[in-house]
Formats: C-alpha cells, sequence, structure tokens
C-alpha cells in the first residue's frame, strides 16, 4: 500500500512522489524517534534507523538520498544558525586556544595517524591522504545536538567540543580541496599546485568578505529592520525575515564556496549580540526541528545493512580504531592546554565520531582515490561512530571523571609518607595541586566548588567573617589564581575526585558550595561529597529548573533554580514599577 502511494499523490497535479517521500521519512524519524527515547535513548538514534529502513538499501521507500539532501543540509545550517545566536564573540573569545590552535592540531595528527595507518594497511599515498582527512573530522550537528540536550555546551568539555568542531567547519574548504585534487577530478585537478593556492586563497578572500558583509547586515540593517512599526504589529514578518536570515546566510556561504553550516554559524554569532536574538532563535525553531530531522533520517539513507553485515567484523573492527584513536588524540592535545585527564577524556569522547562532511570527501574521491569498497567501509564505519555518539557523550562526563579519580587515586598511591617539598616540586601540573593550601585544617570550614562568576560572588559575601574558614577547589588554573590573589586557600583540582575531597579535608566540612552549571557534574560532586562527608550541608546550584528535584534527590540540601531565582527578580521589578510608594526587596 504505501509503495501506491507516489503513484496516487502524481495523480493529483504535480509530482508529489519527493514531498511523500519526506512525509514517509519524517513519519518514520516520528515512531523511531520516539520508542528510542522510550528506551531511554536519544531520539536521533530513531532518526538514522528511520533513515535506513525507507531509504534505497531497505525498503526503498525513497530511492536516492539526493531528494532530501539540500533539505538536510539546510537543516544543519538553521542548527548552526541557531547554536550561534547563544555564542556571542566575546563567549567565543573565552574558549581561549583550545578552539584554533587545538583544532588545527587535532586536524593535523588526526590526519597523520590515519595516514600512517592507511600507508600500514597496503593503500597508496592518494588514498592514505583523503582517509586521514574523512576521518579527521567529526560530526558538528550530533555533537552540539546532544551536547544542548544534555545541557552540557557550558560544561569545560562541552566548551572544549564546540571550539574544536569550529575549527574543523573552517577546515573543511581545504579539505575538499585537496581530495579533489588528490582524486583528479573536475577543473580544479588540472591547474596543478598553482591553481590549488589560487583557489585556497579566494576561498579565504571570499570568507573575509562574507564576514564583513555579515556583520555590517547584523549590526545596521537587521535591528532597523526589526524595529518598524509593521513588524511589530504582525508576527509573521519578523518571523519570515528570521528565515530568511538563516537559510540565506547558509545559501551565501554554499555560493562562494564556504561550508553553508559555517556561513550559518557565522552569522548567528554576529546577530547574538543584538537584543532580538532569542526571538529570531525562537522563530526558526521549529523549522529548524523539522529539517534537523531530515538531516540524521538522511546520514542513515547512506548504509547499506547487507553489505555491512557480510562485511561485519571489518566495520566493526574499524569504526572500534576509530573510537579508540580519535578520543586518545584530542585528550593528549588537550592535557597539553592545561586541562585536567577527565575534562580531556570527556571532550575526546565527544569528538569520537567520524562527521557528516566526510560523505562529501568520500564522494568526491569515490572510484578515484578510493576504490568502492574502502568507501563502502568508511560509511558503515562512520554510520556505527555515529550511533555510538549518543551513548559516548551521554557518559562522557562520568567516564572522565572516573579516569580522573583513578588517576588521583595512583599519585596518592606512589606519594612516600616523607615526600619533601622536592618531591612536591615535580607535580606543578598534578590537578590536586594546592596554590595555596590552608596551613592545618580547619572544623566547620566552607568549601566552595567552582570560582567562577558565581562561586566569586559567594566569597566576596562570606569572606568578611568566614576568610580563614573558606577554601577554594576549582580545575581553572586562572581562576585558581583569582582566588589566591583574594587570600583565600584554594586547592586546583576536580569536585567530582574523591581523591581531591578527601585531600581538601572535605571531612571537616560544614558548608559545601557547589557553583558548577553542568547538571551532570554536579551529581558526580554530590555523591563524593556525601560519600566522604554525609553530614555537610551542600548548597547547590541549578541552571534550569528541570533538574532542581533531581539534584535534591540525588543528595544537595538545598538547590538554587536560577530560573526560579530570576523570576523572582523580575517580579521585584515588576512591582517596583507598577506600585513606587510600596516596600520591596531588594
Amino acid at each position: 500500500m504505501l509503495q501506491l502511494l507516489p503513484h496516487l499523490a502524481a495523480g493529483t497535479g504535480g509530482d508529489w512522489s519527493g514531498l511523500v517521500g519526506i512525509l514517509l521519512l519524517l513519519t518514520a524519524a516520528l515512531v523511531l524517534g520516539t520508542i528510542a527515547e522510550r528506551l531511554k535513548q536519544n531520539a536521533i538514534l530513531g532518526y538514522l534507523v528511520a533513515g535506513t529502513l525507507i531509504g534505497p538499501n531497505v525498503l526503498g521507500f525513497i530511492h536516492s538520498r539526493s531528494e532530501v539532501e539540500i533539505i538536510a543540509e539546510i537543516g544543519v545550517a538553521l542548527l548552526l544558525f541557531t547554536v550561534g545566536l547563544e555564542i556571542s564573540i566575546k563567549r567565543l573569545l573565552r574558549m581561549g586556544p583550545i578552539a584554533l590552535l587545538g583544532g588545527l592540531l587535532q586536524v593535523t595528527i588526526t590526519m597523520a595517524a590515519a595516514f600512517g595507518l592507511s600507508l600500514a594497511m597496503g593503500l597508496d599515498i592518494k588514498a592514505a591522504v583523503c582517509l586521514g582527512a574523512m576521518l579527521a573530522l567529526s560530526s558538528t550537528a550530533c555533537v552540539i545536538r546532544l551536547l544542548a540536550d544534555n545541557s552540557a555546551i557550558d560544561a569545560v568539555y562541552g566548551r572544549n567540543a564546540v571550539g574544536i568542531l569550529l575549527f574543523q567547519d573552517i577546515a573543511v574548504m581545504p579539505l575538499v580541496l585537496t581530495v579533489t585534487i588528490l582524486s583528479g577530478t573536475g577543473d580544479d585537478a588540472s591547474g596543478g599546485g598553482s591553481n590549488a593556492l589560487w583557489m585556497l586563497m579566494r576561498s579565504l578572500l571570499y570568507a573575509g568578505l562574507m564576514v564583513l558583509g555579515f556583520w555590517v547586515l547584523m549590526n545596521y540593517v537587521v535591528p532597523r529592520l526589526l524595529n518598524i512599526r509593521q513588524w511589530a504589529k504582525n508576527r509573521e514578518l519578523p518571523i519570515l525575515m528570521a528565515v530568511v536570515l538563516a537559510v540565506g546566510s547558509a545559501v551565501i556561504a554554499h555560493k562562494l564556496g564556504i561550508s553553508a553550516a559555517m556561513g550559518a554559524f557565522i552569522a548567528g554569532i554576529l546577530l547574538a549580540e543584538s537584543p532580538f536574538a532569542t526571538q529570531v532563535r525562537a522563530d526558526v525553531g521549529a523549522l529548524r526541528t523539522v529539517l534537523v530531522t531530515l538531516f540524521f533520517a538522511s546520514i542513515g539513507m547512506l548504509a547499506e545493512p547487507v553489505w555491512a553485515a557480510q562485511n561485519a567484523l571489518l566495520v566493526l573492527s574499524a569504526a572500534t580504531l576509530i573510537l579508540i584513536l580519535k578520543p586518545a588524540i584530542i585528550w593528549f592535545i588537550a592535557r597539553r592546554f592545561g586541562f585536567t585527564h577527565g575534562q580531556s577524556l570527556a571532550t575526546g569522547l565527544c569528538l569520537a565520531q567520524v562527521g557528516e562532511f566526510s560523505f562529501v570527501l568520500a564522494e568526491v574521491a569515490r572510484g578515484t582515490a578510493i576504490s568502492e569498497d574502502i568507501f563502502r567501509l568508511v560509511v558503515a564505519s562512520t554510520i556505527v561512530t555515529l550511533f555510538a555518539t549518543p551513548f559516548l557523550v551521554r557518559f562522557a562526563p562520568t567516564l572522565g571523571n572516573r579516569l580522573q579519580t583513578w588517576i588521583d587515586h595512583r599519585k596518592r598511591k606512589r606519594k612516600s609518607p616523607d615526600s619533601n617539598a622536592s618531591d612536591q616540586a615535580h607535580e606543578d601540573d598534578s590537578d590536586s595541586q594546592d596554590m595555596p593550601e590552608s596551613k592545618a585544617p580547619v572544623a566547620n570550614k566552607i568549601l566552595i566548588i567552582g570560582f567562577g562568576p558565581a562561586g566569586q560572588c559567594v566569597a566576596e559575601t562570606l569572606i568578611g567573617k568566614h576568610r580563614e574558614k573558606i577554601l577554594i577547589l576549582d580545575q581553572n588554573q586562572r581562576n585558581a589564581a583569582s582566588a589566591s590573589r583574594m587570600g583565600l586557600a584554594v586547592q586546583v583540582g576536580s569536585g567530582a575526585s574523591p581523591e581531591t575531597l578527601e585531600h581538601a579535608h572535605i571531612e571537616l566540612a560544614d558548608v559545601v558550595v557547589i557553583t558548577i552549571p553542568d547538571p551532570h557534574t554536579v551529581r558526580q560532586i554530590i555523591h563524593a561529597c556525601r560519600s566522604l562527608n554525609p553530614n555537610a550541608k551542600l548548597i547547590v546550584r541549578s541552571r534550569y529548573h528541570v533538574y532542581r528535584w533531581e539534584l535534591m534527590l540525588t543528595g544537595a540540601t538545598e538547590v538554587i533554580d536560577e530560573e526560579e531565582q530570576v523570576g523572582h527578580r523580575l517580579a521585584v521589578a515588576a512591582r517596583r514599577q507598577l506600585e513606587p510608594d510600596a516596600k520591596t526587596p531588594n
């Protein structure tokens, strides 16, 4: 019956077969996404399975991925546009060198490792370079979506992952050009190295002009348009403009030979400083959800289950190697930038998969630089890594904390009881070093875990009467240095590590204030604190109301709900305006 739908639709006038295929794909995604959520898995797994079933290699309701490919790419662009709206330029700069230099190292080292392994397996140099380019990229759409779902974009490992992903998107341009030249296809191959250099320089010039144009548009044109009186009366017009901005920025970038998703992301960042950013994000939200769903389903359509089943051992071996190699490389790089073992591993696990742009590179190299069997292996192993990604992102902080705990335990074990100051000097890079430590353990002390803006506010409030009792625990060296300048005792380390908490003498703490915004890390910290000091009063920050009772059940004494606090402050401010003579609390 389902096979008759395209023919019935075609009889109503025009070719509706493509629309019917999209409807079937969305319906399957709805059903399988719901089943995945019921099984406590991420809906993305359901979308991937839906694409595999509806696609050309299983049921064949959609004969080619090209029927939905462009729409799916627009979905990714919308996703990156809305993410950009949440990341202003100032926030982007706060990501630090891990975004640019770390991303460069990740792409370079991963390509080199894949190149060496490919040569060892008997592939020629062209195929080895192409495979290295494919494996260097991770899935921007998948990882950012999962980080947002897990409220982890603001976590340290989440920021690191986003920063590296942004560099990978920038690297797509030269990688596509390199693979095209090596494949000996297209006009780019005929001009040799000088033509390739010219193409790269032209792309960089276009990228600079695009950023300049978007900056002028977002800062001078869009705000004036949104202030037009008619637009304030008719909600349809601002919604249309939001869609035009998101899709238009992607199309412009594509026409200039730049990643469409990258163009949309840049436009979103430049608009993020505007007061209209929140409304624009809401206006494109529903359309983004539909199109991003199509994107993940379109990835599933590439799967060839029969070939993968016949070569299951090869596919699983390749996927396993990728899922081990990439996190190890990223862990190594992040450690060089001063991040802890736990943060570095969590970042690596989030970026363990092979990304969607790798399919583009594989299509370019197919039949020329790489054989058909290598192409199928790349596609199959990539899809396996994408299936594993929701689990890896979910458990990344847990596995990172376990690694950090194990390493801290090993360091404590190796440390002899009579270690002197010279021994301490060899552990300057330890994740639980002191700078400075309190002279002696203080009973009824106050432990503040996390010394960002919230932690600093807590310390400034308590420092007058309780200076000698306060101990700051933070993994960030700069935050620790700020606390040290305030004259507070500091320990650098992970609050989720029992060994670090023991070293901080948590058994003597009367109050523990946890200011970390990431709810998953907070749960780990609560468990660790409760196991070592069941009587301590744990005052916990919750960024979102939905996590409040979950944190209470985990063991928090009191949870400060940011959304509730903001609501109270807004109500006080509104009452102050409505009732100027009434006494309202500050």
